[in-house]
């Protein structure tokens, strides 16, 4: 079974309860910050996944680790824990978050400029674009790339919006040619 059905199982089972429960945004916040300690700690899955340690040393580590996560997240490391399954653990926090993201109608968007965007300039460009793929709102992620010429390139799951100056270009070169 893959790693993305896996995470997919336990998310889904953790959205639910958060649903239920009326504890989206609080679990939200919580694993999205599990998901960076692991991403930042990579001897954590080393040590969680390690022979050498015993499932209660393990469970302590965890436990010790996000004492002040809810119980329902707890609960869900402890078990994927007893199942072998810690470096699992970030995947299921990616899968929730997914989960939170379809529910809230918003995307992710890579956005490739020139320079910076203001905060404006990203509610502007999520307010025009978000309708476009059937979303409500993006979540931009900014990405200065010094190679374009100027305009703005996105990139919004597997869709890529070219307003550059260089696919513009490409474009009239295609016309001229074609």
């Amino acid at each position: 079974m893959s790693s993305s059905s896996v995470g997919r199982r336990y998310a889904v089972a953790l959205f639910q309860i958060a649903k239920e429960q009326n504890l989206l945004e609080q679990m939200e916040n919580e694993l999205r910050v599990i998901k960076e300690v692991f991403e930042n700690n990579k001897e954590l899955v080393v040590v969680l996944k390690s022979p050498r340690i015993s499932k209660k040393q393990k469970k302590e580590i965890l436990t010790n680790t996000f004492s002040s996560v809810n119980q329902y997240v707890l609960n869900t490391l402890m078990l994927l824990s007893d199942r072998h399954r810690e470096d699992y653990i970030p995947e299921v926090a990616d899968q929730f978050l997914k989960l939170i993201d379809e529910e809230k109608g918003v995307a992710e968007a890579d956005v490739y400029t020139v320079r910076p965007l203001t905060d404006a300039e990203k509610d502007a460009l999520s307010s025009a674009y978000a309708p476009k793929v059937g979303k409500k709102s993006l979540r931009i992620n900014n990405i200065v790339d010094k190679d374009l010429l100027g305009g703005v390139k996105i990139r919004i799951g597997n869709r890529i919006l070219d307003g550059s100056l260089r696919g513009k270009l490409d474009r009239l070169e295609r016309e001229l040619l074609g």
